[in-house]
């Protein structure tokens, strides 16, 4: 999914041309998943073409602000929110979360990322794609730790991993005051196991929940759980 040069949704358009991480299902997974109730502020961390955001603007009223560590990323989300419905309420910059955290005075409603998350794998060989898709520039540490900081003490946070990451990212959550109340197993199919798992974490203790979710039915269609949690954004549902 995702390698032509724009993607077009329902209600908003993202090109794609420059920024080194494409439209794909992780980012549509996420922007569809997480809980927008009673946000007044969102953080989008490594908003990469803003496809997040702008999902996030479509079905909430909140004020969004949507970070990016790479340059020709941010100026191409800067571009697609300008040419969204929203662009009154989303601000792109081009900034890292560590030197944001260091320089706002802001707390958030909900904090969103779809963050790196190839630790110990061989490096792309185009530097912006490997920046956007490495953790040495924002390991998960590190990410839930500011999370934990920017978050309000009413706020929820959402994020995708891989299914792999899931145990670290309960121990790191755990160090940062932060607990897992929802979490989705992401599977490419019914044949195939969970190799995503998208996490909703808060300040507060509650029982988690968990359930799963496949993208595709055995025989390649989309699966109906896929297309109901979607369907206000694909053209095709």
């Amino acid at each position: 999914m995702g390698r032509n040069n724009y993607f077009q949704f329902k209600q908003f358009r993202i090109d794609q041309e420059r920024s080194a991480m494409k439209v794909g299902i992780d980012g549509i997974l996420l922007g569809a998943w997480a809980d927008v109730r009673e946000c007044r502020t969102i953080l989008d961390i490594g908003t990469g073409t803003g496809l997040i955001a702008l999902m996030l603007a479509q079905r909430s009223k909140a004020q969004i602000t949507a970070i990016e560590i790479e340059k020709n990323a941010a100026e191409e989300a800067a571009e697609n929110v300008a040419a969204s419905p929203w662009k009154n309420r989303v601000e792109v910059q081009n900034i890292s979360l560590q030197k944001f955290a260091a320089e706002t005075t802001s707390q958030f409603d909900l904090i969103v990322s779809n963050p790196p998350f190839f630790q110990n794998s061989l490096k792309a060989g185009n530097e912006n794609r490997s920046l956007a898709r490495h953790t040495d520039s924002l390991s998960y540490k590190t990410l839930l730790n500011i999370t934990s900081n920017l978050l309000s003490e009413e706020g929820r946070s959402a994020f995708i991993f891989p299914e792999s990451a899931l145990k670290e990212i309960e121990n790191l959550a755990l160090l940062n005051r932060l607990y897992l109340d929802r979490i989705t197993m992401v599977a490419p199919n019914e044949k195939k196991p969970a190799n995503r798992v998208l996490v909703e974490m808060s300040k507060k203790e509650n029982s988690s929940e968990t359930d799963c979710l496949q993208i595709y039915n055995n025989d390649g269609s989309w699966n109906d759980k896929f297309k109901e949690l979607t369907r206000d954004y694909y053209l095709n549902f």
